[in-house]
């Protein structure tokens, strides 16, 4: 485990102990496209290559529901989330989720 909080989508880790067992845990972004983005991209998909606007919007989403989901876990008294899974959908039009869960652990050196 480097520094004081880790997250892996392993269910134990090499080295470590489970000593208690926390709970799901989960973390969540909704995210919608903006008109400006949305012009862009259209433009991007007439002409061919990536869309680094839905990119961003994405990783954005990704990055801001992890940290919540870390930050919920150490809320419960965790300082690992392990079995980590990530999902995305379509909740309406235009606005996408991100939800990353797992399972609030404490470990331990073994």
């Amino acid at each position: 485990m480097q520094g004081d909080f880790l997250v892996a989508t392993m269910e134990s880790v090499p080295g470590y102990r489970v000593v208690r067992v926390i709970g799901l845990v989960s973390g969540s972004s909704a995210r919608a496209r903006g008109v400006g983005g949305d012009l862009m991209a259209g433009v991007r998909n007439l002409l061919g290559g990536a869309v680094k606007e839905y990119k961003e919007l994405m990783e954005n989403a990704r990055d801001e529901a992890l940290a919540e989901m870390v930050e919920n876990a150490r809320r419960m008294g965790a300082n690992a989330v392990l079995a980590v899974k990530m999902s995305t959908s379509m909740i309406a039009q235009g606005v996408a989720e991100v939800v990353w869960y797992g399972t609030a652990v404490v470990l331990e050196p073994a």
